[in-house]
């Protein structure tokens, strides 16, 4: 395939209210994942991997966190002018106020594509964790000649309400679309499964920009699967890309083929990391030919004396003393002390957990301190009286919180 001049615009500015309290202190592509990437490493990751080097990263909600680590970690380019993950926070050029919507977003930042002149613009979300050749898919869009490329997954119909729901004929056209429908339409091959929009996108530059325009022009949600999609299908040639089809080097074959997944709740979020555990895990991060890129930590080996640990992952300078540890994810810099027990849970970076406490299915967001013999996890009624965030299977711990311990519960 010739070379083809691409632009990414990765779309990194939800709120994700849904993952609260992870996102009371940052964007929801910031929330840390699977020990010591973001979630946003996950995109940018599939686009350096592809070779596509020129991406833009809009911005918006608690977006420090997310620019810190941007900055420290995919600092890139130097003087090669096409080569770069440049943060675009909103500029107010086209108007004022924030984005609106994620088309919105695009069309605020026209100057951009206008400067670089793409032949084709990759619109991608930031908040999914999976991997995914981009050109392949940008080979589908060209040889199709497609004004616009949409990248799709079967999911099960159950689960298909809270997706895009496309619908392709047999030659992979669009022929129809529904956001988020309350009865789904099954895939005519597959019964069981509905054809959902991963929220990513290829378009021509000659279609995409005067999209925008007109859809800047009048009243709505400037969203691209709202509003984008769903006028492209009345005049435009829209073609559906299957990631199915999308081959990655070196994935195992234990692993779950096209593995994607939407993190945009705690239970997902939680489901996901542990996606990541055992022998066999459904995504195995250890892919020497397709990696997770993300910054360096300056901090020695996992420190374990004394300490049993079983289908678990434990970070850079974790320190566990006499502690059991199963099928957890352990951040960076975690202290464990003697006798803590933890089961099924994510602790994130800089966390302190006390002597003797019992943990399970616990997410713990970074520097938040959990005292000596607490018991959480145990008893989902105490859970909900006691703790904002708990469900009927997960404690969430906010960021920098210090617990403390109540007589009657204690190990």
């Amino acid at each position: 395939m010739r070379p083809v001049r691409t632009l990414a615009m990765i779309m990194a500015g939800g709120k994700g209210e849904r993952l609260l309290p992870l996102t009371e202190v940052r964007s929801k592509p910031a929330v840390p994942f699977g020990g010591k990437y973001r979630i946003i490493d996950f995109v940018l990751s599939n686009f350096i991997n592809s070779g596509i080097t020129a991406l833009y990263v809009l911005v918006q909600y608690r977006s420090q966190s997310l620019i810190e680590h941007l900055r420290s970690a995919w600092h890139m380019g130097g003087r090669m002018q096409s080569s770069f993950v440049s943060v675009v926070p909103p500029q107010m050029r086209a108007r004022e106020g924030w984005y609106e919507g994620t088309a919105d977003a695009v069309y605020q930042n026209l100057n951009l594509i206008a400067d670089f002149d793409p032949e084709v613009i990759a619109v991608f979300g930031a908040d999914h964790i999976y991997r995914m050749d981009v050109r392949q898919m940008i080979r589908c869009h060209l040889e199709s000649d497609a004004d616009a490329t949409v990248a799709a997954l079967p999911v099960p119909i159950q689960e298909a309400h809270g997706f895009g729901i496309v619908e392709a004929d047999a030659s992979g056209r669009m022929i129809g679309f529904e956001e988020k429908p309350s009865t789904p339409k099954p895939m005519p091959d597959r019964p069981g499964f509905a054809l959902s929009s991963m929220g990513n996108y290829l378009f021509k530059t000659e279609t995409l920009v005067p999209l925008l325009m007109r859809d800047a022009a009048r009243p709505g949600t400037h969203d691209f699967g709202r509003n984008i999609v769903p006028e492209l299908l009345a005049d435009y040639r829209v073609q559906i890309y299957n990631l199915q089809n999308n081959e990655i080097p070196d994935l195992q074959s234990y692993e779950e083929q096209a593995y994607w997944r939407d993190v945009g709740t705690l239970d997902a979020y939680w489901r996901a990391n542990m996606d990541l555990l055992g022998s066999r895990p459904a995504f195995d991060l250890r892919n020497r030919a397709w990696p997770i890129y993300t910054g360096c930590y300056d901090g020695p080996m996992a420190s374990l004396v004394r300490t049993s640990t079983d289908d678990s992952m434990v970070g850079q300078g974790s320190h566990c003393v006499e502690a059991d540890i199963r099928r957890s994810i352990i951040g960076r810099g975690v202290r464990i002390e003697r006798g803590a027990q933890l089961e099924e849970c994510i602790i994130l970076d800089d966390v302190q957990i006390g002597s003797h406490a019992r943990l399970r299915r616990v997410i713990a967001d970074r520097r938040s301190t959990v005292p000596p013999h607490s018991c959480i996890g145990s008893d989902p009624a105490y859970d909900r009286a006691r703790f904002q965030y708990a469900t009927s299977g997960l404690v969430v711990l906010p960021h920098s919180s210090l617990l403390e311990v109540e007589a009657t519960h204690v190990s």
